[in-house]
């Protein structure tokens, strides 16, 4: 993958953070895939390593993350299982982006586009198109599965779908709903080779 990346991952201590582990871990078990990776919710890739090159956690805690705001701004509400054709979205789980709790999540990916991608400093023009990539192109997900075989079929869906399902209904349980508040962005390196895919910067937010 071209350029670094900004990842949102669950608290470190939220229930859901294990068991999202093990569904990785279980999904690419299943479908014989050797990609494991941190579960996560990417904010924005395309990141030339050029722009944090004074310092990674320097850049990273210099972005400004919903000024004046709390960690309850940014949901994460996990949704349905789908499937793509393209590798790193073989297999996911969809993250609601419409609605006013959505609005921290969607903010934060606007920021840091708008810094990490399109030169930040505030400027309207690169503003705007923040705001047009998140309204028209990106669409937040929890990836499952990394591999390079086709489109997982009806089948293949409906069996993660089942450990989806009982993992949802686990977590109204022990952390009140699909999905988390709050978390950690973190800068990984997506122009490595994914076994190199770790924080090398991390701030709470």
């Amino acid at each position: 993958m071209p350029g670094s990346s900004l990842w949102l991952l669950p608290p470190p201590t939220h229930p859901l953070t294990p068991h999202l582990t093990s569904l990785i871990r279980k999904t690419s078990s299943h479908f014989s895939s050797p990609h494991l990776f941190l579960p996560h919710v990417t904010l924005t890739s395309g990141i030339e390593p050029k722009v944090y090159a004074g310092g990674a956690q320097a850049w990273l805690d210099g972005l400004p993350f919903l000024a004046g705001g709390s960690e309850g701004d940014v949901v994460v509400r996990l949704e349905g299982v789908r499937s793509e054709d393209v590798f790193v979205r073989k297999l996911y789980v969809k993250v609601r982006k419409e609605g006013v709790e959505a609005e921290g999540l969607r903010g934060l990916a606007g920021v840091v586009r708008r810094e990490g991608v399109m030169g930040g400093k505030g400027e309207a023009e690169a503003e705007a198109e923040a705001e047009r990539w998140v309204r028209e192109v990106y669409r937040p997900h929890l990836s499952l599965l990394y591999h390079d075989i086709p489109k997982i079929d009806d089948e293949g869906l409906k069996v993660v779908e089942e450990w989806t399902h009982e993992l949802a209904k686990k977590m109204e349980v022990e952390g009140g709903f699909w999905g988390w508040r709050g978390g950690k962005v973190v800068l990984v390196e997506t122009e490595k080779d994914i076994s190199e895919w770790v924080p090398i910067a991390e701030r709470d937010v």
